[in-house]
């Protein structure tokens, strides 16, 4: 039994090396076709791995994202062009029908003066405050009191604003004991109101935007300074022609994330002067909770679809403009 089990083994042997040996004769044949199976997949290089993994744990994120947003935002991009049931489309007829808005009309219209009023003043005092902090040497303690109003829960300090700012509040009470007339005026209620909410803007977002322009500011090669000492150049001239062209693209940053942050102010206009406020702080988002109320799908839609369009036109100004400048900095 066990010559004839030697004897099948040698014979399985030599078929399969003479099968080894009609494959090399076949055109076309390397070594390669000796290969297993297994062998045969291709080799994913480190680079191609770790890209694979970032993926996989990208995945819950962008199933997220696109879930909750896009396909939403799709949603309502159909619908400002259709119409009340979201059915039959109707052109630009909810378009027409938010300009007739008196309502929309004022809201806009307040929005873009608050906008036009907070971003310049915002980068301008921002600014100013690093450059001062950047000539101190860094004021690490500052700094970390600059960005205290951002960590502060909204709803606190507006409680304390309303302290200062309400009829017979702190500020009335100092203002008399100063002019020695009694003060009763309503700083949120009534023509200040406007001013009121720049300031607790400003109050809230110059620190954050402070720090943004350090790290811009932190840059700038100290060599390029130097130089223009020796040429000469005063300190105006070393802001002009040395730190501004150097801070463009911390400009276009901070531009970005201050216009971000002005729309999230509604927390503090609503919780200061309530869902009707006074007319010149009657913006955008107090509209949209009124629609919402009223179930009104079709003019917040379109709104939203018009708020988006003119986001992504401000954002592609910004990075038009940061290219053309990119460019004529490396020309």
């Amino acid at each position: 039994m066990v010559g004839r089990s030697r004897v099948a083994r040698g014979m399985v042997g030599r078929s399969r090396a003479a099968r080894g040996r009609a494959g090399q004769n076949r055109p076309g044949w390397s070594g390669a076709a000796q290969v297993s199976a297994g062998q045969n997949r291709p080799i994913l290089s480190r680079a191609a791995r770790q890209n694979r993994l970032g993926l996989l744990l990208l995945a819950p994120s962008l199933t997220g994202v696109l879930l909750f947003y896009k396909i939403p935002f799709i949603d309502v991009a159909r619908r400002s062009f259709c119409d009340a049931m979201g059915r039959r489309f109707a052109g630009l007829a909810n378009f027409r029908q938010l300009a007739d808005d008196q309502a929309f009309r004022l809201a806009l219209t307040n929005t873009v003066r608050y906008e036009l009023v907070c971003l310049p003043l915002l980068l301008a005092l921002s600014l100013l405050l690093a450059l001062l902090v950047w000539k101190l040497g860094g004021a690490h303690g500052f700094c970390g009191t600059a960005v205290l109003p951002l960590a502060l829960p909204s709803a606190s300090m507006v409680l304390v604003w309303q302290i200062f700012l309400c009829r017979q509040g702190v500020l009335d009470q100092l203002l008399g004991s100063v002019t020695a007339q009694p003060w009763e005026r309503d700083w949120v209620h009534g023509p200040w109101a406007f001013g009121v909410l720049v300031a607790a803007y400003l109050w809230k977002n110059t620190g954050y935007d402070m720090l943004l322009w350090l790290s811009g500011l932190r840059a700038v090669p100290e060599q390029l300074y130097e130089a223009a000492r020796i040429d000469g150049a005063g300190a105006l001239d070393r802001f002009r022609y040395i730190t501004v062209p150097c801070l463009k693209g911390t400009a276009r940053l901070v531009l970005m994330l201050s216009l971000i942050n002005s729309f999230q102010v509604f927390r503090e206009a609503f919780l200061l002067a309530g869902s009707y406020p006074d007319e010149s702080i009657y913006l955008l988002w107090h509209l949209f909770g009124h629609w919402s109320a009223a179930m009104d799908v079709q003019k917040m839609c379109t709104a939203a679809f018009l708020l988006a369009a003119a986001g992504a036109a401000v954002q592609w100004c910004c990075l038009w403009g940061g290219e053309k400048v990119r460019g004529r900095i490396e020309m």
